[in-house]
């Protein structure tokens, strides 16, 4: 890594930060965009090869529509169980608005229809 110290909490935060923004299927490029920093830093803070300032984790968490304290190191998103009710929960939560009100009008028509059928 170009002789650079890395710590082991800047690699422990790339990878949640890459693994989030996979699961949200959003390129690196597009993660720039949004947060208006270089493809190149999006790398480098994925890569855990340099730390960020608050202002840019700020940019990102709000780019991906994250959890501040998901990202830090709190219970994160598996795409691998993305079918857990936990985690159609946690996918749910982080929607926009308008597409958390359509995913839940159509959750709560599909539920009175079980209902009925009983």
């Amino acid at each position: 890594m170009g002789g650079r110290a890395v710590s082991q909490g800047l690699i422990e935060l790339g990878e949640r930060i890459r693994k989030y923004r996979r699961g949200k299927h959003i390129s690196q490029e597009a993660l720039a965009e949004l947060a208006d920093i270089s493809v190149n830093t999006v790398s480098r803070i994925e890569g855990g090869q340099t730390a960020m300032s608050v202002e840019i984790f700020a940019r990102m968490v709000q780019a991906l529509e994250a959890d501040a304290g998901e990202l830090l190191g709190g219970q994160f998103f598996d795409p691998e169980k993305k079918r857990a009710p936990d985690n159609l929960a946690f996918r749910i939560s982080h929607l926009r608005r308008e597409d958390r009100e359509i995913v839940t009008k159509t959750m709560e028509a599909m539920l009175d229809g079980f209902s009925a059928r009983r």
